[in-house]
């Protein structure tokens, strides 16, 4: 008897029969005929695939980086392809518009029902000081706690500061209510300082992302500003003293509402640490950095008032505001433009450069009002000198988030922001003392100084820079 076959032992049946590939192609080929066979060695079952193969495809393109081919849009698309963050910007921004608001909405609604413009920005330094010392602690607790949680009410009590301002107001109460109730506002949070942060926790470990996000938040400051104080003075000047007040309280109200409401780009909550964690007053190169901010703020404030004392000195207070935006409108494009390009190296060593850019730039309005004394040449300066402004902030608000210590990048940021404002309070103060007692063209020598003097305390205070 003629001896069986291993297949025909092992599965009593016929293996497959083996075909080899046709030589015509795949195409030419049916895909119901068989081409895997199964055989049996001594001790092992062995499969053999005759099915043509395939040439083998590139490897996936990584989704969503983008390649240095990439132009500025693509940069900016990249930020809002994670989900949720599309959402928390548009209700930050509706929030943050506000700010450029109500402290010209304040003066407007004061000084036209008390006839005096004294009174009306001794309340509104009022509010700018109260911020500055309740802004680090409404920072602290929206660490500890969250942001919803803190942002929400924080923001209920300062909406109910202005409207008290606005009945005081409205209905004669004595002056000092008018202190009390704009105090009231400094509760309101730093909504920026709360994107910011939640940038830093989204692109945690992408370092070209978040200085593109926070090239966009820088942008966005800019924006809500120019917009805010055009937008206030429509409102009060074309419906009545108080419009401005009003919708800047929906408008606040509104936006926290909507930012606060997106939970899943929020940070994690740290809660309250067993060991208390190093202020960001104390952390290792805050303090130069805080009082770099103080100097940088120094120049947004006399910058302001110079500009409007000259441009009343040339008969056209009225265009002040128009010129002013013009700053913000070069901050603003700058801004952008220094998000999509990445520069390269590290913060700590382009943060000099920026500041000497700036420190450069602001001479152009100097120059420009003491050697023409034209509003257009003056507008053109304060254009060209605007667009240092955005680099030097977006860097180093870069390195407020390198350098606050973890768990407290809100109370960092917000610190940040009240040297800013503390900044420009004493610019503010300066600019008119030298408008008064010298000229508004020497007035413009201000904010020259206070870039210098920005950028002497970043070269004496410099830190090696991280690889």
């Amino acid at each position: 008897m003629p001896q069986q076959s291993p297949d025909r032992r092992t599965t009593g049946r016929r293996a497959p029969e083996c075909r080899a590939p046709d030589p015509r192609g795949p195409d030419r080929r049916t895909t119901t005929r068989p081409t895997t066979v199964l055989t049996v060695t001594a001790d092992s079952l062995v499969a053999a695939d005759f099915a043509p193969r395939r040439k083998a495809r590139g490897p996936r393109r990584k989704a969503p980086g983008p390649s240095r081919k990439s132009g500025a849009a693509d940069s900016y698309r990249r930020l809002f392809t994670i989900p949720g963050t599309l959402a928390f910007t548009i209700g930050n921004l509706i929030a943050r518009l506000p700010m450029g608001m109500f402290s010209i909405s304040a003066v407007i609604m004061i000084a036209g029902a008390r006839d005096s413009y004294a009174l009306a920005g001794a309340v509104t330094a009022t509010g700018l000081a109260a911020t500055a010392v309740v802004a680090p602690w409404t920072a602290r607790l929206v660490d500890r706690y969250g942001q919803a949680r803190i942002a929400v009410p924080a923001t209920a009590i300062a909406a109910l500061g202005s409207l008290a301002l606005l009945l005081c107001v409205r209905y004669g109460a004595p002056d000092w209510t008018l202190f009390a109730a704009y105090a009231a506002t400094a509760t309101t949070p730093n909504t920026g300082g709360m994107s910011r942060a939640r940038w830093a926790h989204l692109l945690k470990g992408d370092p070209a992302g978040l200085h593109t996000a926070n090239s966009f938040e820088q942008a966005a400051d800019e924006l809500c500003f120019m917009l805010g104080s055009v937008l206030a003075a429509f409102l009060c000047g074309t419906f009545f003293p108080e419009a401005g007040t009003l919708v800047g309280v929906v408008l606040l109200l509104t936006g926290v509402l909507l930012f606060a409401s997106q939970r899943t780009t929020e940070p994690p909550v740290r809660g309250r640490p067993r060991t208390a964690a190093a202020s960001p007053l104390r952390a290792p190169g805050m303090p130069p950095l805080l009082i770099g901010f103080l100097a940088t703020g120094a120049v947004f404030g006399s910058m302001e008032v110079v500009t409007i004392a000259f441009a009343d000195a040339q008969g056209h207070r009225s265009a002040a505001g128009v010129i002013i935006a013009l700053q913000a409108a070069g901050s603003c494009a700058a801004g952008l433009l220094y998000g999509a390009l990445k520069p390269p190296g590290p913060a700590e060593r382009r943060y000099p450069w920026t500041l000497a850019a700036m420190a450069v730039l602001m001479s152009g309005p100097l120059l420009a009002a003491a050697l023409t004394g034209s509003l257009l040449a003056l507008a053109g300066a304060l254009l060209v000198a605007g667009m240092a402004t955005a680099p030097t902030m977006v860097t180093a608000m870069t390195l407020i988030q390198h350098r606050t210590p973890e768990g407290r990048l809100n109370e960092g940021m917000t610190l940040a922001v009240t040297g800013l404002l503390g900044g420009i309070a004493v610019g503010s103060a300066a600019g008119g003392w030298v408008v008064e007692r010298v000229s508004a063209e020497a007035g413009y020598g201000v904010p020259v100084t206070a870039a210098a003097v920005a950028l002497l305390i970043s070269l004496t205070t410099a830190r090696p820079a991280a690889r």
